[in-house]
């Protein structure tokens, strides 16, 4: 049976916002780069796309 602290836990990560970037890119394995990228073509359209789901991430995901 693994123990608890072998699981990844998606947690935020000291960042250059919120974190939010940094603990997706800490639980998928993949730099975080990606995922501020996302979230910067998200912002393009009017800024509510991008910018909702950082918000309510930051809110949701516990701080390391």
């Amino acid at each position: 049976m693994k123990e608890v602290s072998e699981y990844k836990q998606l947690r935020r990560q000291n960042g250059m916002v919120g974190g939010v970037c940094g603990g997706l890119a800490a639980f998928f394995g993949i730099s975080a780069f990606w995922f501020r990228l996302l979230f910067l073509i998200l912002l393009l359209p009017g800024g509510v796309p991008g910018l909702l789901p950082y918000v309510l991430l930051w809110i949701i995901i516990p701080k390391a």
